[in-house]
């Protein structure tokens, strides 16, 4: 035992040792704790009583801010009304509701709905999916996996197998066969400081023609890329890239899928960064800002004609051997439900696009601080890349993510790239207080 604890407003002191905290340096975190008790619009209140302007949407999640009445009073109705209801062979009516409220606003023809709970359940989903269709049409060959360097899809054994994060599968080696990568789209050399999206890179998505080559189409099942990697620092697809994507998808009979767990519900100036980007795959998997953080969830939508090659056969016969007891949870739904309805009735979607600029000079404000090597933005999501120090990569940018939280900002950390996502609901003036607070932390670190 260590002698970490945790004092509740009248409870007893609990001791921090038998949680075992998730993506975290459990020694480093019991040793010196940042805990959160409280929130409400942009702000946590810690545990000791400071205020701390959420820089980053809770976990890329609550683009609504937090604290909202809505989904409380929503969510606090529907537990009252049904708590729980199978949807094995069983329903009830939110899920419907939900799926085609969702309808509504993925890109045309992605209407069929597959709901999980998570973004790593979307992920793995998404996979098994297209594992199923290509054998429903005759293509059973098509077996092998397309993911792509730095990739992040979860941390299901399909998501951590397409996915490219070195730590996250050096200590797994039971991982899929048959998966290949194509080569990330971070490149400093060229396009440092881009406004938007990179101008260079297209030729990246090229390689995929490589790997056809290499492996035949016909063994070649579905491609799976996120639009905007955030796990991996804020990494941008360059211009016409994700258009060539498509377009050697279609050529060859392989199905592309987005990964939109992050950029999902307005982050990037749309409900999606398909229609931001004018690219429609024909899977994309979702979580975060679906509930805004409220209550876990995620969703697959899918196009139409990948479910209609499974409406075959007996109308008895079950087409997809796949599901989770709360896809579809009555409580979740109603979150979901409330939350489309805040995203609708404040324009959120439409406000990410009218910051846009503002926030991308307020970020590239901080191009001459010292050690900064490269800043990303676009919609209201940012990265702030700095050079490693002597000690080792990491070193740097945790020590400004730790100055930033006891200055009252929080923001994330992946190696030395600060990465930043506030809710859709930021003024300018919070704008500006996060960047002068990020500043003023990468000056201390330096």
């Amino acid at each position: 035992m260590t002698n970490a604890t945790l004092a509740q407003p009248g409870r007893i002191s609990n001791s921090l040792d038998e949680f075992w905290m998730p993506f975290t340096a459990n020694r480093q975190f019991k040793a010196n704790p940042r805990l959160l008790e409280s929130a409400e619009g942009m702000y946590f209140r810690s545990s000791d009583g400071r205020q701390v302007l959420d820089g980053t949407a809770g976990l890329w999640c609550c683009n609504a801010g937090h604290g909202r009445r809505e989904i409380t009073e929503a969510v606090s109705r529907q537990i009252a009304r049904l708590d729980f209801a199978p949807t094995f062979q069983m329903g009830h009516p939110l899920p419907f509701e939900l799926a085609e409220r969702l309808a509504d606003i993925a890109p045309v023809g992605l209407n069929r709905v597959f709901f999980t709970n998570s973004g790593s359940e979307s992920a793995d989903t998404a996979l098994k999916i297209a594992l199923a269709y290509q054998r429903a049409i005759g293509q059973g060959t098509r077996t092998r996996l397309i993911g792509r360097e730095l990739g992040y899809h979860g941390v299901g054994f399909g998501g951590i197998s397409v996915g490219g994060m070195v730590n996250n599968r050096k200590a797994f080696p039971a991982l899929l066969p048959g998966v290949d990568h194509l080569p990330h789209t971070l490149d400093i050399a060229r396009n440092a400081f881009s406004r938007g999206l990179p101008e260079f890179g297209i030729e990246k998505a090229d390689e995929l023609e490589r790997l056809v080559t290499l492996h035949g189409a016909e063994n070649i099942a579905a491609v799976i890329v996120e639009p905007m990697s955030g796990s991996a620092g804020v990494i941008l697809p360059p211009v016409g890239y994700l258009q060539r994507l498509r377009e050697i998808t279609r050529k060859h009979g392989i199905l592309l899928i987005f990964d939109e767990v992050i950029t999902g519900f307005g982050r990037v100036g749309k409900a999606f960064a398909a229609q931001r980007w004018g690219v429609t795959p024909d899977i994309i998997t979702c979580a975060k800002g679906l509930t805004n953080g409220a209550i876990p969830m995620g969703a697959v939508f899918v196009a139409d004609d990948i479910h209609q090659a499974f409406m075959q056969g007996p109308d008895s016969a079950i087409e997809f051997f796949h599901g989770y007891t709360y896809s579809g949870h009555p409580v979740a739904c109603a979150a979901a439900l409330a939350t489309l309805d805040i995203y609708q009735g404040e324009r959120l979607f439409e406000r990410t696009l009218e910051l846009e600029a503002y926030w991308q000079d307020a970020l590239l404000g901080l191009r001459d601080l010292p050690n900064v090597v490269d800043i990303r933005a676009v919609g209201l999501v940012g990265g702030v890349q700095l050079a490693p120090s002597a000690e080792g990569v990491g070193k740097r940018g945790f020590q400004v993510f730790e100055q930033c939280f006891h200055d009252g900002l929080m923001v994330r950390v992946t190696g030395d790239t600060i990465a930043m996502s506030p809710p859709l609901i930021v003024e300018k003036e919070q704008i500006d207080t996060l960047v002068g607070t990020l500043a003023d932390s990468i000056r201390k670190a330096a």
